[in-house]
């Protein structure tokens, strides 16, 4: 039975879908991540480099900086992916119809730049001998950073991913056009701006 036709009958019979939940596991601290990029932009083909890749990481007490960074450079990896390649496209049946890699591209080594990583010298009161966990968080902030970065390279605000070639040359022609961008009102970006 799909969830809506569950909807449905419930609904049919006056009955309200209601659940409740709740967590009762142990305290824990949040590990805060911070991203920044310097790229370049073809604006003939929309094409991007990754000139400069730093990231800054609160792990509380590092005990193993060798492994905490290459946990931090995989995490950044794996959201440049996201961020740059893997579009998982989906029929209106909902069906995917990227199911291979053959279809959904991953990025590979030389798709990566060599990622700075920059540890904080703090002490977490909750997590063993001062550490914090690193698993997710650096992939948090690497897309909005690179998005940044690209508005502030173009002027243009994209705000769907992967920024994929086919995606970016366009807006930039629309920007350069004057018209208006997904996301962004028409016009020069504000940074660009001259006197009036």
């Amino acid at each position: 039975m799909s969830l809506k036709e569950l909807h449905e009958a419930a609904h049919g019979k006056g009955v309200a879908l209601t659940a409740d939940g709740h967590w009762g596991g142990s305290p824990r601290s949040v590990a805060f991540n911070a991203q920044w990029f310097r790229i370049a932009v073809d604006p003939g083909t929309g094409g991007i480099k990754i000139l400069r890749s730093v990231h800054s990481a609160d792990a509380g007490k590092v005990m193993n900086p060798m492994q905490c960074r290459g946990r931090v450079e995989g995490g950044v990896a794996q959201a440049l992916g996201a961020t740059l390649f893997e579009q998982v496209l989906v029929d209106g049946g909902g069906k995917v119809i990227t199911p291979a890699f053959r279809c959904n591209r991953l990025p590979a080594y030389a798709d990566v730049p060599r990622t700075e990583v920059h540890f904080m010298r703090t002490s977490d009161a909750i997590g063993p001998l001062g550490a914090k966990s690193m698993s997710e968080s650096p992939f948090n902030p690497v897309a909005p950073a690179f998005a940044n970065a690209l508005r502030d390279t173009t002027g243009v605000r994209f705000t769907e991913l992967p920024l994929l070639r086919d995606r970016v040359w366009p807006a930039l022609e629309e920007h350069r056009a004057g018209g208006a961008v997904p996301g962004r009102p028409a016009g020069r970006h504000p940074s660009r701006e001259g006197p009036a």
